[in-house]
């Protein structure tokens, strides 16, 4: 009679299969991640110098009080909507008469204006082809 303990083999964790399949995922994430992010909108921010900008031929207004409501070329729009901004920029445009030159679109906000109230008008510009925007800014006195 054979009373030895009995040696029990040792485990193997073989780590090579694991490491592959990590390396793999890797990869693929890198290959299929997007590194460049392109905004969709345009826009032409103001010097800050306090000088008068040249005048534009043909200029759309866009004015947007502190509730939210919004003006086109000092015309109240009947509601907040955006196929109604959209369509009262269509309005203004179409009594340009000349399609050749492009608008010049200014954005006058409120300070207590939205922000979503300002980004709704600059969503309705970017989905007519709107793309030479400004904002308008009051001189400081300081």
């Amino acid at each position: 009679m054979n009373f030895a303990p009995r040696r029990e083999k040792e485990l193997e964790l073989n780590l090579t299969p694991l490491i592959d399949v990590v390396f793999l995922l890797l990869i693929f994430f890198m290959v299929s991640t997007t590194f460049n992010r392109e905004s969709e909108i345009s826009i032409e921010l103001p010097e800050s110098s306090g000088e008068e900008a040249p005048h534009e031929k043909f200029v759309i207004e866009i004015s947007i009080d502190g509730q939210g409501r919004y003006f086109i070329n000092q015309r109240k729009l009947k509601d907040n909507k955006l196929e109604t901004l959209k369509q009262g920029i269509r309005e203004v445009r179409a009594q340009q008469g000349d399609d050749k030159t492009e608008p010049k679109l200014i954005i006058s906000a409120d300070r207590n204006t939205t922000h979503q109230a300002v980004v709704l008008a600059m969503d309705a510009a970017r989905q007519l082809g709107l793309v030479h925007l400004t904002f308008a800014t009051k001189l400081s006195n300081d």
